[in-house]
């Protein structure tokens, strides 16, 4: 009995030792990352690199928590908190890998934005970029809204939507990646690529035309090559963290 004890204490032992070593893998690079050129776009504990969209400060909605970046939600949609709003990485990005995680509150809506552009005509980021829909689809309206769940989790938000539709749910922790490269464009959610586009085209200028997108900037479909990163203020709680980059 003692040395089924004694077992028992060391898989219990090494157990937390191995719980421990995963945990500190968030919000860092490993050894190979750094050979290949992949870069931190938040080390976990500050907002160093992010400002808000149109700001030269850090708005005080958002918070870290947990080692992860927090919009704190305000519970009234896009029309926002105090001193709250979109957030942007203070540098611009043409070709590039990106990868992080999200999560997302019980019926939370945001989203990430890529090749986003920032001037005085243009209130919001959702204006000049696309955008990977960040949903709790389970509770959300706009889970239901768009055409064929194009307004759903990983989709590329009110153009195409992500199949297969892999999302976890609220609470859970959503691994995702965005390739730009030369006007080719990935989302991958968990593991899986959801959805595949090609700037530029004339089917991507089909595409934006029969969306909601030209009524709000006629010119929207002349994505920018080179832009921001952003993340969304849409007035739910949500979490970012482990987002790398590395420049293609």
């Amino acid at each position: 009995m003692k040395k089924i004890g004694l077992i028992l204490s060391v898989f219990m032992f090494l157990s937390v030792i191995v719980f421990a070593q995963k945990k500190s893998k968030d919000n860092t690079l490993t050894k190979k990352e750094k050979k290949e050129g992949w870069v931190l776009l938040f080390d976990g504990k500050t907002s160093n690199g992010w400002r808000g969209y149109g700001k030269k400060t850090f708005p005080k909605a958002w918070t870290i928590e947990d080692g992860a970046l927090k919009c704190n939600g305000s519970g009234r949609g896009e029309a926002g908190a105090q001193d709250g709003g979109d957030i942007i990485y203070d540098k611009k990005f043409s070709n590039f890998h990106l990868k992080l995680d999200w999560k997302i509150s019980e019926g939370g809506n945001s989203g990430i934005f890529y090749l986003g552009q920032e001037s005085p005509e243009y209130d919001y980021i959702w204006k000049t970029a696309p955008e990977m829909q960040v949903l709790d689809n389970e509770r959300h309206p706009d889970a239901q809204l768009g055409k064929d769940g194009n307004r759903q989790a990983g989709s590329l938000y009110d153009l195409i939507p992500a199949k297969p539709q892999n999302a976890k749910p609220a609470g859970k922790w959503n691994s995702v990646e965005i390739i730009v490269y030369k006007g080719t464009v990935i989302h991958k959610m968990n593991g899986k690529t959801v959805v595949e586009y090609h700037l530029w085209t004339p089917e991507w200028e089909a595409l934006v035309a029969e969306s909601k997108f030209p009524k709000l900037n006629p010119n929207w479909a002349n994505v920018a090559k080179e832009g921001y990163i952003g993340l969304q203020d849409h007035g739910d709680d949500v979490w970012f963290k482990n987002i790398k980059i590395k420049e293609l």
